[in-house]
């Protein structure tokens, strides 16, 4: 599978979160800690992009224990698909990214 458009930061590491499963604080701190505090989700932020990426089908809330508050989600098999489609494009981009360097510094 191979994404015809490239991910936001923001869904990225949302998606890369949900590795395992997690409930939104959880995401929003994993998401801050990957990208060494440069990706900041707000609550009403965090919660849309869910929204959306449970529309879509990349990820689902998994089912709540009696008397939990805590929504927890984690990612589908289509979810992963993507996930992995967009590390494979971002691989590309740093090798051909590496390659242009060494010419650069070749030349």
């Amino acid at each position: 599978m191979r994404n015809e458009f490239a991910l936001t930061e923001s869904t990225f590491y949302i998606l890369l979160s949900l590795l395992r499963p997690q409930h939104g604080y959880g995401i929003m701190q994993s998401t801050l800690e990957m990208s060494s505090g440069r990706v900041r989700l707000a609550p009403g932020t965090l919660y849309g992009a869910l929204s959306a990426l449970c529309e879509k089908g990349w990820i689902v809330q998994l089912p709540v224990p009696d008397g939990s508050r805590k929504k927890e989600y984690g990612l589908t098999e289509q979810g992963v698909k993507v996930l992995c489609s967009e590390i494979e494009r971002l691989r590309e981009l740093l090798k051909n990214a590496d390659e242009m360097m060494e010419e650069l510094k070749n030349d």
